[in-house]
Parts: structure tokens; C-alpha cells; sequence
């Protein structure tokens, strides 16, 4: 298939009046009630499946496809201006021709009356085709897919017979590629079939022998970097292994076989049934202050059963078995129990593992397994972002806060269950400033800020907070805030329009009225804040879509508790053909700082920005390489020529192949 992005002056008018043609139905009339398509795409692949009568009457039928389509018109390019009419998606057109050369013109157009025009080559041959070269392949990514590639001179299209139980045929234009997926590897009689407008053909015909991808082709992913007091490893590159005295044991009912997958090490289960390893059958291995186990698998596409991981305490006695849920095939699958799950059995204690079996719950042909450990969330983990501020979460105790501007009146703190916070009881109602917590910090005159704590209290009472000078004329931007029995985070957005000092402050004035009050997590920020929903994905989908589309649901998954964005790119297209959206506003001038977790299961690029959901289009976006390892990236994007209330934070992944991740997307206004 050749598909021309210029045309000649002979197609010019033919493209012009199709668009004509088709922009006049399209607008003829719009019902309210409908949604608002106007933001949709324009058509994109769009393009057309030919075939031609084998009887010497050039006779051709055309399919168009694409995209996005509501409706097709072809021209038929043979300089009789005629023209399809209208045509729905999956309808073909068909017109006779003489011997020759010629440009079809296909015009598609979508349901908000945006038009793609492309011109398409056909030749209209009576002679029968000659110089057939096929090519067929096995897919080097997709078990058991075959490709299918055919040329051959004089010829317009070519069918394949792929010789399975089913007889399928499939035809595609001559030159294009052809993919067929059987249910099972083996030898199949492919028979390729060139055509023309002659009644004579010409043939191929090859025993092709489908193999199926029974090994990952790429290693596992890279587990997160933990402290070696974090994580029990059983077999993992990334972590000090315990030994093993026995692997696999003796009883154990499977094939084993250690082995690497691009220098990544990992073992290779055959017939399994069920293979054991020992620790030590003295003292065992202690796995009670892990909170999770984790195990990545790979299993050959197709493949259907449930694999299951037992521990076993000989010691004190007892075990359990927990479940890696059915298995998914042709991907590393990354799996996590949480350790409590496997107090339902008659386990003892987890103090003291001896016995680690892998099962399956029907015999499996081929497992392959890597990163298998217990660990626990690190106490370094989720460090708290305070921004601007110095011990923000107060874990370092009245470091940096003090009581009105004394710089060495430290502020009351309490620890409670392993939580440092500041904590008074007012006892005493008067001025709102007669009870104090600030921290000096530098805030700059006519910037917007957005202060977040944390605030609870013995009593329903206010408090009042916000940023302003240290000293004389004590200018600051403060709200009352209503604080409750129960710790709720709160945020404020505050303005320095008039004021700034290098040694400001942020301000909690809490002597207006009786009762206790603590704050925690305090966080300063310039700008307004995170504008991102459900930036965490921990409500799913919600706020979240593909593309402009408001009806989308982009995928998530969850694991070990916490949800995120996960998208798997099979194929490469353009960036923007697999992208994760959120509408909201830009302003035309402004700053923004994108910030967001990314990895993947492969190193390869991603496209991450804001722009605008309709035409234009225009955008700030940056290309961030991602890897294996889960990282926050923070980009600064300006929106310099361009803005709108329904704009959108993007993600553009569609242009390489590989998983994509994302987490905790945040978007401020600097």
C-alpha cells in the first residue's frame, strides 16, 4: 500500500470537494443534548482494503479504514469525478476499471465534522502477477503469531490460507503485513495467493513450523532499592540471598534449573508440581517482622492454572499456604501477600522458617521465578515533603518551630505511638496570638503560596493560620480555620501581595478560645497546591481518562495496597496513541511544576506535559526518559501561548513499547 501526504493538482479538486461535501452533512444540523465532540480527533490510519475481480473486468472493491470515523467517501481518482456516496465504517465501495494507474482519494470524517484526506495507489493490472517473494515469520514478541508479507509485480491484493483447524484466510493489499495468532504451535501448510485483475494467479506454499514463546524475553523488574533490615531475600539480584541448604529438595515434583534471562538471574520450573527449599532445619529463618511476600512469575501465554507459595515452621510445628491468584501468561507478573494472610493456617509462628514450597495447583509445563522475598516498609519511606519548611512532620521535636518570634522559645511536642507532633492545651481564652507556634521562613511579596497541616483537638474549636512578618507592621494573610476531634489535613491557598521578608514566618495563632491543639505534617509550598485529583489513583479511575475522551476509563491495578496507573505498550505509533489525561485549568502565562512517579519494565521514554484538549492543541510537554526503577521526576512547564479552563495534565506513551507506570501526580501553579 502506498499512502501519498501529497497529492497532484488532478486530486486537489477531488479532495476539496469531498471535504465540501462531507463538512456540509456533517453540519446540516447538532442536537443539545448531545455531548460536546468538538475536542474528539480528527480520523487518523486511514487508508483502504483493495480487491479486484480475477475475471479481466477490473472490477476493484474498495474498503476504507481508519479511526475515529463516522463516515468514508471515495473518489475514484479515474478523472470521471464519480464518487462513492457516503459510507459507513466497515461498507465498501466498487467501480470498474480500465488497465492503469490510479490515485484513489479517501476522505473520512468524524462524528464532530473534522476530515482526513489521503490519496491511495492502485494498479489495475489484467496480466497475471508475477515475481511472487514471500516472507513468513514468527513474531518475535507474541507467541504463536505469524507474519505474513507478500509482493509480487501486477498484483493489487494477496490472501493467505494459514492452514489451521478453522481454515481461516485473511487478504490484505499487496505489501502490507498480515498477522494471524494460532491456538497452538506446530507445523501448519501456509498458502499465500497473489492476485490481480487477471483470472490467473500465482501461488506459495510453505510448512511453517509456529513456535511458541516458552521463555520471558526480558528479566523481571527491578525491585525497589530497601535496608538489608527490610527484606528477607530467598532469591533475589537485587538483595543478600539467605542460604539455602537444600534447593530444591529431594521430595520436591518438578524439573529445576537455574538459568539467566539478559544477564538477570532466575530459575527455570519445568512439570511443576511442587518444588521445596530449607533454610535450616536448626533454627530456620525469622520472617516475622516482614509485612509482605514478594514473588515475580512468568508463565507462557495461555497457560491456565493457579500457583501457590506454603511456608512451614517444623520447628514449633505447623504451615500455610497462601495463593498467587490465576496465573497471567506471556508477561512477568509482580505479586505481593500480605504476611498476615497466612495466619489462617495452623501456623505457629513465623519466627522460625524452615520449609518454602512453590506449588501449582495442576502441573505446570513452564514457570519461571524471580524476586522472591519477604520485606517491610522501610521507616525511611515516604519521607514528609514540608516544602519550604524545616521538620514540617516535627520527628526532629521543636527543631526550627518556636513560639512567636523568640527564637529560643522551642515549641511544646509530644511523642505518642512512635509520632512526634506539637501539642498545647489552651486553658485560657484570649487574644488569638497569645498562643503561638511559628517558623521563620523567607516569603516573597506577590507570590501565592498554599500552606497544608494536619490539626486536630479535644474539643470543636478554631484556630487561626497563615504567613506574615516577623516584626513591625506585622503584615500577613491568615484564615480562621474549624478544627475537630479527628486529625484532618487542611490547606489553605494565602496570598503575600503586600508584604515579604527573609525572615517571615508561617503563622498558628491559637489563643481566641479553650481546648487542646495539636498540628502535624505542616507543608509550605509556592504556588496553589496540587490541581491534579486523585492524583495517588487511589480511587481508581476517577478524574482520570484516555485522551480527551470524558467517558474513557484508564486502567489501574493494585498491588501490595497501593493503586497506580499501569499500561502495557505492545506495539510503537505515535506518543500519543496510549496516553492518560486529566482535564483541568491552565492559565495562559503561568508556571507549573509537574511532578510524578514513572517506571517501567524496560528502560524506553515517555511524552509528560500540559496542553490543551481540543484544537490547537497547543502544549509544554518534555520527553523523560523512565527505567526499571520507580523514580519521581519534576519537570517545569510553561504555558506561555496558551490556556483554558478544560486543558489537561498528559501523558503521551504510545510511541515505544514497554510497561508504563505512573503514581502521585501532582500539578502546582509556581
Amino acid at each position: 500500500m502506498k499512502i501519498k501526504t501529497q497529492h497532484s493538482m488532478k486530486n486537489f479538486k477531488y479532495i476539496l470537494s469531498l471535504f465540501i461535501v462531507v463538512a456540509s452533512v456533517i453540519g446540516c444540523s447538532q442536537d443539545d443534548d448531545l455531548p460536546d465532540v468538538s475536542a474528539l480527533p480528527a480520523p487518523t490510519n486511514v487508508a483502504a482494503v483493495i480487491s479486484i475481480a480475477q475475471d479481466n473486468s477490473g472490477l476493484v472493491t474498495i474498503t476504507p479504514t481508519g479511526e475515529n470515523v463516522a463516515n468514508f467517501r471515495v473518489n475514484y481518482g479515474d478523472d470521471s469525478g464519480a464518487d462513492s456516496g457516503l459510507l459507513n465504517p466497515g461498507q465498501s465501495t466498487q467501480n470498474t476499471y480500465l488497465e492503469g494507474t490510479y490515485d484513489i482519494v479517501i476522505a473520512a470524517s468524524g462524528i464532530n465534522g473534522k476530515t482526513t484526506t489521503v490519496a491511495q495507489t492502485i494498479v489495475v493490472s489484467f496480466q497475471a502477477p508475477e515475481n511472487l517473494v514471500v516472507t513468513i515469520e514468527n513474531d518475535p514478541t507474541v507467541s504463536r503469531q505469524v507474519n505474513v508479507t507478500a509482493t509480487a509485480d501486477f498484483a493489487v491484493s494477496y490472501q493467505v490460507e494459514f492452514g489451521d483447524a478453522a481454515a481461516t484466510v485473511l487478504t490484505s493489499n499487496i505489501g502490507d503485513v498480515t498477522s494471524f495468532v494460532y491456538d497452538a504451535a506446530g507445523t501448519y501448510t501456509i498458502t499465500v495467493t497473489a492476485n490481480s485483475g487477471s483470472v490467473d494467479t500465482i501461488s506459495y506454499t510453505e510448512e511453517f513450523e509456529v513456535t511458541e514463546i516458552l521463555a520471558p524475553l526480558t528479566p523481571a523488574p527491578t525491585p525497589p532499592n530497601r535496608d538489608a533490615s527490610d527484606v528477607v531475600s530467598i532469591f533475589s539480584d537485587a538483595y543478600a540471598n539467605i542460604t539455602l541448604n537444600e534447593l530444591p529438595t529431594d521430595w520436591s515434583a518438578s524439573g529445576f534449573e537455574a538459568t539467566t534471562v539478559d544477564s538477570d538471574n532466575v530459575w527455570r520450573l519445568t512439570n511443576l508440581d511442587f518444588i521445596g527449599m530449607v533454610s535450616n532445619y536448626d533454627n530456620g529463618v525469622d520472617v516475622s517482622a516482614m509485612e509482605m511476600l514478594h514473588i515475580d512469575y512468568w508463565v507462557p501465554s495461555g497457560t491456565e492454572n493457579e500457583l501457590l507459595v506454603k511456608i512451614v515452621n517444623t520447628i514449633d510445628g505447623g504451615e500455610d499456604v497462601e495463593s498467587l491468584g490465576a496465573t497471567v501468561g506471556g508477561s512477568w507478573q509482580s505479586i505481593d501477600i500480605d504476611m498476615t494472610g497466612f495466619d489462617g493456617g495452623n501456623l505457629a509462628n513465623t519466627q522460625k522458617i524452615t520449609q518454602i514450597l512453590i506449588d501449582a495447583d495442576v502441573v505446570a509445563d513452564i514457570v519461571y521465578i524471580d524476586n522472591f522475598y519477604f520485606y517491610k516498609q522501610s521507616a525511611s519511606t515516604g519521607t514528609f515533603d514540608d516544602g519550604l519548611l524545616i521538620n514540617g512532620d516535627f520527628e526532629n521535636g521543636s527543631e526550627a518551630w518556636i513560639i512567636g518570634v523568640d527564637d529560643a522559645a522551642l515549641a511544646p511536642v509530644v511523642t505518642n505511638s512512635g509520632n512526634t507532633y506539637y501539642s498545647v492545651d489552651v486553658t485560657s481564652a484570649g487574644n488569638s496570638y497569645d498562643v503561638n507556634l511559628s517558623q521563620k521562613v523567607e516569603i516573597i511579596q506577590g507570590n501565592t503560596y498554599t500552606l497544608t497541616f494536619n490539626a486536630w483537638s479535644d474539643v470543636n474549636r478554631a484556630i487561626v493560620a497563615g504567613i506574615g512578618l516577623s516584626a513591625d507592621p506585622w503584615s500577613n494573610d491568615s484564615q480562621s480555620v474549624d478544627i475537630t476531634t479527628t486529625s484532618t489535613t487542611y490547606s489553605l491557598t494565602l496570598s503575600a501581595a503586600d508584604f515579604g521578608a527573609i525572615d517571615a514566618r508561617v503563622i498558628f495563632d491559637l489563643g481566641a478560645e479553650v481546648g487542646m491543639v495539636n498540628i502535624d505534617n505542616v507543608s509550605l509550598i509556592i504556588g496553589t497546591g496540587n490541581t491534579v485529583v486523585n492524583g495517588d489513583f487511589e480511587n481508581g479511575s476517577d478524574s482520570w481518562i484516555i485522551g480527551v475522551d470524558d467517558a474513557s476509563v484508564i486502567p489501574v491495578v493494585t498491588v501490595a495496597g497501593n493503586t497506580y496507573y499501569s499500561v502495557d505498550v505492545a506495539t510503537a505509533g505515535n506518543s500519543y496513541d496510549v496516553n492518560l489525561s486529566q482535564k483541568l485549568e491552565i492559565i495562559q502565562g503561568n508556571t507549573y511544576t509537574l511532578t510524578f512517579d514513572a517506571w517501567s519494565d524496560v528502560d524506553r521514554a515517555i511524552v509528560a506535559g500540559i496542553g490543551l484538549s481540543a484544537d490547537p492543541w497547543s502544549n509544554a510537554t518534555q520527553t523523560v526518559d523512565i527505567t526499571t526503577t520507580k523514580t519521581t521526576y519534576t519537570l517545569t512547564l510553561v504555558a506561555t501561548d496558551f490556556g483554558a479552563p478544560d486543558a489537561r495534565v498528559l501523558f503521551d506513551l504510545g510511541a515505544q513499547i514497554g510497561m508504563v507506570n505512573i503514581d502521585d501526580v501532582s500539578l502546582s501553579s509556581n
